[in-house]
């Protein structure tokens, strides 16, 4: 099993361009430990954390496991996929599993998938050609459905919790995998998100230090919660209701700055502990590349190994240049996935 790191909590005020890189400078149970946008001045740390925020996620005690295989739903000369289930918590929480061919054990990844309304969003919908991909190339992939969505138990937050249970249930689908009797290799596994998936990773890395060995991330949006809200939620005129409920509950950035700060995973970058891959298009319209440039710097002064990868004209979805990001993927996973 990984060894966790024990860290002391603290809070920290605060926060080109081609295809090449931009270099830096566990048990079903997990215990926990545990900047906004700037990683640099320290602020006092609060005591208790807000119940939505990110130190509250890594005070509690998580609990992952039962991970169970339903029906096979896919197969390729390589790999086998399953409709799954798993706890987190006290929920069920839905999903699928790639499982390559062979003895193994294999090293596995956990994906985070981008947004999709709840409403309309299907089991293993999101990364299903990163699924495909992974267990072709020897990895066990188990993709999360999230709380709320497809199998899944109800989000019991209705939608206030920003984005805290999803980040809980990416951990647990960790947790699920290394107590699972199947051909992982608990030594070997790493987190991978796109888009809202990507800021999940983020979430998870700075909640569980220590929990895998490596992260990837695909157009992700922004490591501080306020570039999102004001993004996609303040700035949605079909989201107002959305937004007004958010303010109600919590307050604006400006009028409540430290429970933004609690729930930015930038705020917790110094805290970190795995290499992180970032892709990004210099075309996306939906989640700026500024954005990742931005988190880049942030990681990067926080001391974590960090490489940027852009890819010129490409969009948020990544189309042409969709292999080429994932070849470069399997190379940093080779790398940083090493047994012991």
């Amino acid at each position: 099993m990984r060894r966790w790191i024990p860290l002391v909590l603290v809070a920290l005020l605060g926060a080109a361009c081609s295809g090449a890189d931009e270099p830096r400078s566990a048990p079903t149970t997990t215990p926990v430990t545990s900047a906004t946008p700037s990683a640099s001045a320290t602020a006092p740390a609060v005591d208790p954390p807000h119940p939505v925020s990110l130190p509250a996620l890594r005070a509690a005690d998580l609990r992952g496991g039962g991970l169970r295989l339903g029906a096979e739903v896919a197969r390729t000369p390589r790999h086998r996929q399953y409709a799954v289930t798993y706890r987190s918590g006290g929920l069920t929480i839905s999903g699928r599993l790639a499982v390559p061919e062979g003895a193994g054990p294999f090293p596995a990844v956990v994906l985070a998938h981008g947004y999709i309304d709840p409403a309309v969003y299907v089991n293993g919908q999101g990364m299903t050609r990163e699924r495909a991909w992974f267990g072709d190339r020897g990895y066990v992939a188990l993709h999360v459905d999230y709380r709320g969505h497809a199998g899944s138990s109800p989000d019991r937050s209705g939608g206030l919790d920003m984005r805290m249970g999803y980040t809980e249930d990416v951990i647990n689908a960790v947790a699920a995998l290394r107590s699972w009797a199947g051909p992982v290799d608990d030594e070997r596994v790493a987190l991978v998100g796109r888009s809202m998936g990507g800021g999940i990773v983020y979430n998870a890395l700075a909640v569980r230090p220590g929990l895998v060995d490596a992260a990837v991330v695909f157009a992700p949006v922004s490591s501080d919660a306020v570039d999102n809200f004001d993004h996609f939620i303040r700035g949605d005129a079909g989201r107002g209701d959305a937004a007004r409920r958010i303010l109600r509950r919590y307050g604006a950035p400006r009028e409540a700055p430290a429970f933004w700060r609690g729930i930015s995973a930038r705020t917790y970058f110094t805290d970190i502990t795995e290499p992180v891959l970032i892709h990004h298009g210099t075309a996306d319209a939906t989640c700026p590349i500024a954005w990742s440039r931005a988190t880049a710097r942030s990681l990067r002064a926080a001391g974590v190994d960090v490489t940027l990868r852009t890819y010129p004209g490409e969009q948020h979805a990544f189309g042409p240049q969709w292999a080429l990001s994932m070849t470069r993927t399997d190379r940093f996973l080779r790398r940083h996935l090493s047994a012991g």
